[in-house]
């Protein structure tokens, strides 16, 4: 069975911990990573949103 998702191991700059203690990643990791999780992401460079289910950028 093929797994067509990238795991990468997160390098410098690739998340920050937020004043509650969550990895929030940031815009380069998902760029890495290759495609939208549809998680709602704070940092997503492809648009989504999770309240519409919906893309906004191209």
């Amino acid at each position: 069975m093929n797994n067509p998702k990238k795991i990468l191991k997160p390098e410098e700059g690739d998340y920050y911990l937020t004043p509650e203690g969550y990895r929030c990643f940031t815009e380069q990791y998902h760029l890495k990573r290759g495609y939208c999780c549809e998680s709602g992401c704070r940092h997503c460079p492809y648009g989504y949103n999770k309240k519409t289910n919906k893309y906004t950028k191209e």
